[in-house]
Protein backbone atom coordinates (compact mmCIF):
# COMPACT_ATOMS: atom_id res chain seq x y z
CA UNK A 1 0.00 0.00 0.00
CA UNK A 2 2.59 2.23 0.70
CA UNK A 3 4.89 3.06 -2.30
CA UNK A 4 8.59 4.22 -1.08
CA UNK A 5 10.12 3.36 1.74
CA UNK A 6 9.18 6.23 4.34
CA UNK A 7 5.52 6.53 6.12
CA UNK A 8 3.92 9.12 8.54
CA UNK A 9 2.84 8.81 11.82
CA UNK A 10 2.55 11.20 14.80
CA UNK A 11 5.41 12.15 17.29
CA UNK A 12 3.50 12.09 20.79
CA UNK A 13 -0.27 12.08 22.24
CA UNK A 14 -2.23 15.04 21.22
CA UNK A 15 -3.50 17.29 23.57
CA UNK A 16 -6.78 16.75 24.16
CA UNK A 17 -9.38 18.29 21.95
CA UNK A 18 -13.10 19.17 22.34
CA UNK A 19 -15.79 19.83 20.39
CA UNK A 20 -19.33 20.52 21.06
CA UNK A 21 -22.74 20.53 19.28
CA UNK A 22 -26.38 20.43 20.85
CA UNK A 23 -24.84 20.27 24.56
CA UNK A 24 -23.24 16.44 23.43
CA UNK A 25 -19.56 16.86 23.90
CA UNK A 26 -16.51 14.96 21.85
CA UNK A 27 -13.31 14.82 23.38
CA UNK A 28 -11.13 13.98 20.80
CA UNK A 29 -7.31 11.87 21.54
CA UNK A 30 -4.40 11.16 19.14
CA UNK A 31 -1.78 8.35 19.93
CA UNK A 32 1.25 7.09 18.14
CA UNK A 33 1.26 2.70 18.66
CA UNK A 34 3.04 -0.14 17.88
CA UNK A 35 0.84 -2.83 18.30
CA UNK A 36 -2.73 -3.64 19.23
CA UNK A 37 -2.19 -3.95 22.91
CA UNK A 38 -1.05 -0.05 22.99
CA UNK A 39 -5.00 0.20 21.58
CA UNK A 40 -6.29 -1.79 24.55
CA UNK A 41 -4.32 0.34 27.11
CA UNK A 42 -4.98 3.76 25.92
CA UNK A 43 -8.59 2.81 25.60
CA UNK A 44 -8.67 1.66 29.61
CA UNK A 45 -7.05 4.82 30.16
CA UNK A 46 -9.76 7.42 28.53
CA UNK A 47 -12.53 4.48 29.84
CA UNK A 48 -10.95 5.29 33.66
CA UNK A 49 -10.93 8.89 32.87
CA UNK A 50 -14.16 9.16 30.81
CA UNK A 51 -15.99 6.73 32.83
CA UNK A 52 -19.18 9.01 32.58
CA UNK A 53 -19.29 8.79 28.83
CA UNK A 54 -21.69 7.48 26.49
CA UNK A 55 -19.76 6.43 23.52
CA UNK A 56 -15.34 5.55 23.27
CA UNK A 57 -15.55 5.08 19.55
CA UNK A 58 -12.34 4.99 17.57
CA UNK A 59 -10.23 3.90 14.27
CA UNK A 60 -6.44 3.08 14.05
CA UNK A 61 -3.96 1.64 11.38
CA UNK A 62 -0.81 0.23 12.27
CA UNK A 63 1.50 -1.40 10.13
CA UNK A 64 3.85 0.40 6.73
CA UNK A 65 3.59 -3.02 5.02
CA UNK A 66 1.16 -5.21 6.08
CA UNK A 67 -1.51 -2.68 7.32
CA UNK A 68 -4.35 -3.40 10.27
CA UNK A 69 -6.65 -0.87 10.32
CA UNK A 70 -10.18 -1.37 12.55
CA UNK A 71 -13.06 1.35 12.83
CA UNK A 72 -15.28 1.34 15.80
CA UNK A 73 -18.86 2.90 15.91
CA UNK A 74 -19.04 1.46 20.13
CA UNK A 75 -22.86 1.40 20.04
CA UNK A 76 -23.35 4.95 17.54
CA UNK A 77 -25.38 4.14 15.09
CA UNK A 78 -23.02 2.17 11.85
CA UNK A 79 -20.68 4.06 10.57
CA UNK A 80 -21.31 7.42 11.94
CA UNK A 81 -18.32 7.61 14.17
CA UNK A 82 -15.47 5.21 13.64
CA UNK A 83 -15.22 5.35 9.44
CA UNK A 84 -15.19 9.60 10.02
CA UNK A 85 -12.78 9.07 12.75
CA UNK A 86 -10.72 6.68 10.28
CA UNK A 87 -11.19 9.72 7.21
CA UNK A 88 -8.78 11.65 9.06
CA UNK A 89 -6.48 9.10 9.87
CA UNK A 90 -6.52 8.02 5.53
CA UNK A 91 -6.49 11.94 4.70
CA UNK A 92 -3.51 12.94 6.48
CA UNK A 93 -1.81 9.76 4.91
CA UNK A 94 -0.88 8.10 8.87
CA UNK A 95 -0.37 4.78 10.18
CA UNK A 96 0.93 3.19 13.40
CA UNK A 97 -1.96 5.84 15.06
CA UNK A 98 -4.82 5.41 16.69
CA UNK A 99 -8.02 8.47 17.37
CA UNK A 100 -10.07 7.94 20.51
CA UNK A 101 -13.32 10.00 20.48
CA UNK A 102 -15.00 10.40 23.50
CA UNK A 103 -18.75 11.55 23.77
CA UNK A 104 -20.71 12.50 26.26
CA UNK A 105 -24.50 12.82 25.28
CA UNK A 106 -26.20 16.23 26.07
CA UNK A 107 -30.10 14.95 25.31
CA UNK A 108 -30.19 16.44 22.02
CA UNK A 109 -29.81 13.44 18.85
CA UNK A 110 -27.73 15.22 16.41
CA UNK A 111 -28.99 12.50 13.40
CA UNK A 112 -26.36 10.85 11.32
CA UNK A 113 -24.84 13.65 9.68
CA UNK A 114 -24.60 15.75 12.84
CA UNK A 115 -22.94 12.56 14.39
CA UNK A 116 -20.53 12.22 11.47
CA UNK A 117 -19.57 15.80 11.60
CA UNK A 118 -18.53 15.83 14.68
CA UNK A 119 -16.46 12.62 14.77
CA UNK A 120 -14.94 13.54 12.05
CA UNK A 121 -14.01 17.25 13.18
CA UNK A 122 -13.05 15.92 16.47
CA UNK A 123 -10.81 13.95 14.99
CA UNK A 124 -9.38 16.47 12.48
CA UNK A 125 -8.65 18.56 15.63
CA UNK A 126 -7.00 15.99 17.39
CA UNK A 127 -4.51 15.53 14.88
CA UNK A 128 -4.36 19.35 14.11
CA UNK A 129 -2.01 19.69 17.43
CA UNK A 130 -0.29 16.73 16.93
CA UNK A 131 3.23 16.90 15.29
CA UNK A 132 3.10 14.60 12.24
CA UNK A 133 6.96 12.85 11.78
CA UNK A 134 8.00 11.20 8.42
CA UNK A 135 10.38 7.92 9.44
CA UNK A 136 11.82 5.60 7.23
CA UNK A 137 10.94 1.59 6.59
CA UNK A 138 14.09 -0.34 7.30
CA UNK A 139 15.42 -3.65 6.96
CA UNK A 140 17.47 -5.53 10.03
CA UNK A 141 20.79 -7.62 8.97
CA UNK A 142 23.28 -9.87 11.58
CA UNK A 143 26.35 -9.46 10.45
CA UNK A 144 28.61 -12.43 11.76
CA UNK A 145 32.58 -12.68 11.50
CA UNK A 146 35.90 -13.35 13.12
CA UNK A 147 37.89 -10.45 14.94
CA UNK A 148 40.41 -10.34 12.29
CA UNK A 149 38.06 -9.40 9.93
CA UNK A 150 36.68 -6.22 11.77
CA UNK A 151 38.45 -3.88 9.63
CA UNK A 152 36.73 -4.89 6.55
CA UNK A 153 33.28 -5.03 8.46
CA UNK A 154 33.40 -1.59 9.68
CA UNK A 155 35.09 0.24 6.59
CA UNK A 156 31.58 -0.14 4.89
CA UNK A 157 29.16 0.57 7.95
CA UNK A 158 31.45 3.72 8.05
CA UNK A 159 31.13 4.62 4.27
CA UNK A 160 27.66 3.67 4.44
CA UNK A 161 26.81 5.65 7.76
CA UNK A 162 24.77 2.51 8.65
CA UNK A 163 23.55 2.63 11.68
CA UNK A 164 24.46 -0.32 14.38
CA UNK A 165 21.75 -1.70 16.49
CA UNK A 166 23.54 -3.91 18.68
CA UNK A 167 27.37 -5.29 18.37
CA UNK A 168 28.83 -7.99 20.47
CA UNK A 169 32.80 -7.56 19.64
CA UNK A 170 34.39 -10.36 20.72
CA UNK A 171 37.18 -12.93 18.90
CA UNK A 172 34.00 -13.97 17.17
CA UNK A 173 32.13 -10.64 16.65
CA UNK A 174 27.87 -9.73 15.91
CA UNK A 175 26.93 -6.29 14.27
CA UNK A 176 23.37 -5.91 13.72
CA UNK A 177 22.26 -2.82 11.17
CA UNK A 178 19.44 -1.33 10.41
CA UNK A 179 19.25 -0.43 6.70
CA UNK A 180 16.48 1.61 4.96
CA UNK A 181 14.25 -0.95 2.61
CA UNK A 182 15.74 0.61 -0.09
CA UNK A 183 19.18 0.26 -0.10
CA UNK A 184 18.97 -3.01 1.80
CA UNK A 185 19.69 -5.50 -1.15
CA UNK A 186 22.90 -3.49 -2.19
CA UNK A 187 24.03 -3.19 1.53
CA UNK A 188 23.07 -7.04 1.71
CA UNK A 189 25.15 -7.62 -1.26
CA UNK A 190 28.52 -5.52 -0.19
CA UNK A 191 28.60 -8.00 2.92
CA UNK A 192 27.88 -11.09 1.22
CA UNK A 193 30.50 -10.99 -0.94
CA UNK A 194 33.13 -10.68 1.35
CA UNK A 195 34.95 -13.24 2.75
CA UNK A 196 34.84 -15.12 5.94
CA UNK A 197 32.03 -12.51 6.46
CA UNK A 198 28.17 -13.91 6.94
CA UNK A 199 25.04 -11.55 6.83
CA UNK A 200 21.49 -12.61 7.30
CA UNK A 201 18.42 -11.00 7.39
CA UNK A 202 16.41 -10.44 10.27
CA UNK A 203 13.58 -8.88 9.08
CA UNK A 204 10.00 -11.14 8.01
Amino acid sequence: MLENDSYHTILKPSEEVLFKDKNSKFFGYAFPIKSENDIKSHLETLKKQHHTARHWCYAYQIGTEDIKFRANDDGEPKNSAGQPIYGQIQSYKLTNVLIVVVRYFGGVKLGVSGLINAYKTTAQMALETSKIIEKTINREFLITFDYKNMNKVMRIIKEKQLKIVNQKLELHCEIEISVRKKDAQTIFNLFNQLYEIKIKSLSD
